[in-house]
């Protein structure tokens, strides 16, 4: 089970930090990719950052530089820092999770991941 939290409303230029704590399953030693998805108003869902189980990060260029994703193994957590957020990042935010499909492929919407969280709604006022 992946339960995200930490969504927020904020204004144009701040920062807030998302979390993503699975349960029943370990994020360490297992090798679990695991990343982040959003689907903004009117728009289909989108892979935003990914987390390797080697700990290694990918991101799309949209968030890439503002955008900071990490994940804590002991505390079974994935976190995603936003920084410098804008109206266009104001999105429902999905934490994912796979065995098989890379971190790096969920990035580019090569693959769909097995395991998904029900959500944290991010807005972003101007």
């Amino acid at each position: 089970q992946l339960v995200e939290s930490g969504g927020d409303s904020v204004q144009s230029g701040g920062s807030l930090t998302l979390s993503c704590v699975a349960s029943g399953r370990s994020v360490s030693g297992d090798p679990y990719e695991m990343a982040w998805f959003r689907q903004r108003p009117g728009k289909k869902l989108e892979p935003v950052a990914g987390v390797g189980s080697d700990a290694s990060a990918v991101y799309v260029p949209s968030v890439k530089g503002r955008f900071v994703a990490s994940k804590d193994n002991a505390k079974n957590t994935l976190y995603l820092r936003m920084n410098a957020v804008t109206p266009e990042d104001t999105a429902m935010y999905r934490c994912v999770a796979d065995v098989l499909c890379s971190a790096a492929r969920m990035v580019t919407d090569s693959c769909v991941p097995a395991y998904w969280g029900q959500g944290t709604q991010v807005t972003v006022s101007s």
